[in-house]
């Protein structure tokens, strides 16, 4: 139920290759929207009294229906599987503060409908916000999981003032007896609170920069499943980039501090890119896993005779473990992850980038940026208790991490210094199998961060 808690407004998004779902260094497989509040002007005590306010609003605001079948829109009723249908609706206040965006309010209604298990399997979520930067904005989302092999995820957002979103993903693996796995996303949006430092480790706070990221693209990949484990997927994305005036006022436009010849890429660009990786997995959940190990290997080429930006490539390798104890009540989570971007004047979003909700969460997006990142996360989630509301099973969890990391030229120019220790802590909401809500709130050298959106962060 904790997917409504989640802002309308366009983030700084990042779309590259990492397998089975579109990237800004983001990989779960639930809902992608979500808002990095940065507090600078909160203290730690509001700002959770604020995070608790909403969850409380949550709980108690919602309403459960029962609905005639013939009643509901066929769009809805053909993934609910239910006489009558179950829908709960939940109205909220939209709050976030961040140094991106500003301040945003609003408010939103989610209507979750239920199938007939009673577990979620379609929401519908309306929202209106405001903010000084990009005036109204006025969002759909919605999600539809008819089966647990197949999803689909619609975002249609649009501000007064330079924002917009539109966005379509599906998952499917119902191919094949189970054996083929297709993702695809589509998108179409700007950003008018995206933000450039510089290059290397060390860029400091005082070069920050602001413009609007312009995107239109896809992402398609397919799996296919050897054995019980493996998995070979091939890939393919396409995006065009234009660089454009920001929005957020006293930010110095990023082409005032910066020029293509220092920064390739900052006149737009285009990449159209092809992707081979392998996959072993143990995972007893893609989308809420308590047990096993993941690992992934990835290499993707950009060519210039295809319509890419430059002649480069990417390689990138990957690692995760969940080990659960005391029944799942604890499960100690990692993961080590290492990217390299090889050639001449790869453009800037294309080169490997940290900071953000999913991997250093004491940051804004697109903080660091080189040709490599080195990364370890490490986590504790913690069942605190399980609690039924509004006749849904809800976990929650609290879950303490530390984030480590650093980008650099080559691995072997990586120097202790410059990593990145980012403690902090998270709150999640799991009903499952579909809805994973979280708040997580890291600490960085440029002071505290907070995240809420969906899905685990890795």
């Amino acid at each position: 139920m904790e997917k409504i808690i989640a802002q309308g407004g366009v983030g700084n998004k990042r779309y590259n290759f990492v397998d089975n779902c579109d990237v800004d260094t983001r990989c779960s497989r639930m809902i992608h929207i979500s808002v990095m509040s940065k507090i600078r002007n909160i203290t730690g005590r509001s700002l959770i009294t604020l995070t608790f306010s909403l969850f409380f609003a949550l709980l108690l605001g919602g309403c459960t229906s029962y609905i005639p079948r013939e009643k509901v829109p066929s769009v809805f009723a053909s993934y609910t599987g239910a006489t009558p249908v179950k829908m709960v609706s939940i109205p909220l206040p939209v709050i976030a503060s961040s140094p991106n965006e500003g301040i945003t309010g609003g408010a939103l209604t989610a209507f979750l409908f239920h199938n007939k298990n009673d577990e979620i399997n379609a929401l519908v979520a309306p929202q209106v916000n405001y903010n000084e930067n990009f005036g109204v904005t006025t969002t759909l989302y919605g999600a539809f999981y008819p089966t647990p092999d197949r999803n689909i995820e619609i975002d249609l957002s649009q501000s007064t003032i330079i924002n917009d979103d539109y966005e379509f993903k599906l998952h499917d693996k119902t191919y094949f007896d189970k054996k083929l796995e297709v993702n695809l996303s589509t998108f179409l949006f700007s950003d008018g609170s995206a933000r450039f430092f510089g290059f290397e480790a060390k860029s400091p706070q005082q070069q920050e920069t602001n413009y609007t990221d312009k995107e239109v693209g896809f992402n398609l990949s397919a799996g296919y499943d050897i054995g019980h484990h493996y998995q070979v997927i091939l890939g393919e994305r396409y995006r065009d980039v234009a660089i454009e005036p920001g929005a957020v006022k006293g930010i110095p436009y990023i082409k005032d501090l910066f020029g293509n010849s220092s920064v390739p890429g900052i006149n737009g660009f285009a990449t159209h890119a092809q992707r081979i990786s392998l996959v072993y997995s143990t995972l007893d959940s893609t989308i809420a896993p308590t047990f096993g190990g993941f690992a992934r290997a990835t290499v993707e080429p950009t060519f210039k005779a295809l319509d890419g930006a430059k002649n480069f490539q990417r390689y990138e390798a990957e690692a995760k473990g969940f080990i659960p104890l005391d029944n799942a009540r604890y499960i100690n989570v990692f993961r080590l992850m290492y990217s390299q971007t090889e050639g001449k004047r790869v453009p800037f979003l294309e080169q490997s980038i940290l900071g953000g909700e999913n991997t250093l969460r004491g940051y804004g997006r697109n903080r660091f940026i080189d040709n490599s990142f080195l990364l370890c996360n490490l986590e504790e989630r913690i069942r605190l208790f399980r609690w039924e509301v509004f006749n849904v099973t809800a976990d929650w969890e609290v879950a303490p991490f530390i984030d480590l990391g650093a980008v650099m030229e080559a691995l072997d120019k990586a120097r202790a210094s410059d990593f990145e220790f980012n403690p902090g802590i998270g709150f999640r909401a799991i009903v499952r199998p579909n809805i994973i809500g979280r708040v997580d709130m890291g600490v960085g050298r440029d002071g505290p961060a907070i995240f809420v959106g969906l899905g685990y962060p890795f």
